[in-house]
């Protein structure tokens, strides 16, 4: 079943595919030889030419094609010709592909490489080096390769679909067959594609599609044992009440009726569409003119029972997305079920002042694929150095087969294990005093509203009694794609 660093994106990333619709409130520049159309959902109805090209701009492009794979093929040659005194093997020539991987992030310390650290691209790179998919010659140096990732993923975070890009030797026809082997069984290369020379994978990437698989019973009514404390000991001197194995038996047996499901779907329905999502994310960077985003939906599947309890798969597709958006979009979802609150107040929260949104957990939330519209399109018009698009349809079974035993798993097995979910609803109403705005108004009140240049109200130190929930807020604190605002 089933965050993705820290830092803010920056608004609409300029060089986001054209074939999805532009959000930033500066105009975007439009290619002069052709523009993208977009159906509603945000799949590309083709190309449509510019009347106003000149024959200038037809020469300026094609002469930008040549020098493209000009450059290719001396870079091939210089690769087949350069001497090394130190090598063992002969030089193969690289190919520029978009490798599509997938993988469960538990154990990992996220995607990107770091020093000491047991990353997902760290095994990747020792794994495509042993297979001889990447040379001797490049095997200390991930830059040698080109390689670069279409969306950074933080610690225990997953990824059904994933794109890294770079430049690699694909002469064996059963070199993924070969670097599967080398890598743990929770990590998995579905495949490549050949692409064009000048292939970014993040900057190509039109728009992401996460998933996040989350428990029915954080959506029952309100605990009175909860509000009970809050309101009868001080602040400072509250705790967390410990629950037990059979206390969480029964809320496990909960499951969702009807209208509360169809209640879920229509708070989650408010989010499609452009909206000022500032109140999603950190307060430090963050403005109207570089908070507003574009969601083409969020879908709320039917219930699935799996090992006595009851889950939903919430899936969500942006064209990008700010730190901690998603995590806190779920979060306002689960306070306002649990209170029965009017919708009005998503739309409260989008145009109101500052208030505090609290994160969901970030166990439930994996990386379902990139998309690539904008680049397909153009790849399909211009074959050279491709040979199709970059998707993932071709492996569906594999990975649905993967999600079910790798990524689904490792969230049911940690959320019976430490209650995640539980200990987060437990914290939000045993100190609910930063979320006054969930009431049955739909109004914020000046309580609610963060004034600036004053600390907020923490709640103690040993607000959780769980270490695995406190690790979860800090270690897998962010796995959203605008963190590739300052990736590489």
């Amino acid at each position: 079943m089933p965050e993705v660093s820290e830092q803010a994106n920056a608004a609409g990333q300029s060089e986001k595919s054209g074939s999805l619709p532009q959000v930033s409130s500066e105009a975007q520049p439009v290619p002069a030889a052709a523009t993208d159309t977009t159906n509603e959902d945000g799949s590309s109805k083709g190309p449509k030419r510019n009347r106003g090209q000149t024959g200038k701009d037809r020469r300026e492009f094609a002469r930008k094609k040549f020098r493209e794979r000009k450059d290719e093929k001396d870079d091939e040659k210089r690769e087949q010709r350069q001497p090394n005194a130190d090598r063992t093997e002969p030089r193969l020539p690289k190919r520029k592909v978009a490798l599509l991987m997938g993988f469960c992030g538990t154990g990992f310390q996220g995607m990107q490489t770091n020093p000491n650290a047991r990353t997902i691209e760290s095994e990747l790179f020792k794994a495509l080096v042993s297979a001889g998919a990447v040379s001797a010659d490049n095997a200390t140096d991930q830059s040698k390769v080109q390689l670069q990732r279409a969306a950074r993923t933080d610690k225990g975070v997953h990824a059904a679909g994933q794109v890294v890009a770079l430049k690699m030797i694909v002469e064996d026809p059963e070199i993924v067959q070969k670097v599967n082997a080398h890598l743990p069984d929770q990590i998995r290369v579905w495949g490549y594609v050949r692409v064009i020379r000048s292939f970014n994978a993040k900057t190509a990437c039109g728009s992401r599609v996460y998933e996040y698989l989350l428990p029915t019973y954080v959506l029952a009514g309100q605990n009175e044992a909860h509000l009970e404390i809050s309101r009868s000991v001080p602040f400072e001197e509250r705790e967390l009440p410990p629950t037990s194995k059979d206390e969480m038996d029964r809320m496990r047996e909960f499951r969702i009726s009807p209208d509360k499901l169809q209640y879920v779907r229509d708070a989650f329905g408010k989010y499609k569409g452009t909206h000022e999502f500032r109140n999603f994310t950190v307060t430090r960077g963050c403005t109207e003119s570089n908070s507003r985003r574009h969601i083409y939906y969020f879908d709320v599947s039917e219930p699935m029972v799996i090992d006595g309890s009851e889950w939903l798969s919430l899936k969500v597709r942006g064209q990008s997305f700010m730190l901690h958006q998603i995590r806190k979009m779920v979060g306002l979802i689960i306070l306002m079920t649990r209170q029965n609150a009017p919708l009005k107040l998503v739309d409260a929260v989008f145009s109101g002042p500052r208030i505090n949104v609290p994160k969901a957990p970030g166990l439930g939330l994996l990386l379902e694929q990139p998309v690539f519209d904008g680049y397909n399109q153009r790849a399909a018009d211009n074959k050279q150095g491709a040979t199709g698009p970059v998707h993932f349809d071709d492996y569906k079974e594999e990975i649905e087969t993967f999600k079910q035993k790798y990524i689904y798993g490792a969230i049911r097995e940690t959320e019976t294990a430490d209650s995640v979910f539980n200990e987060w609803v437990k914290s939000t109403e045993i100190f609910p005093e930063a979320y006054s705005y969930v009431n049955a108004d739909g109004v914020i009140p000046e309580s609610a509203i963060i004034v600036p240049g004053q600390a907020p109200r923490v709640p103690p130190a040993f607000v959780t009694t769980r270490e695995t929930a406190s690790k979860d807020d800090a270690g897998a604190a962010s796995s959203e794609d605008e963190l590739d605002s300052k990736d590489d």
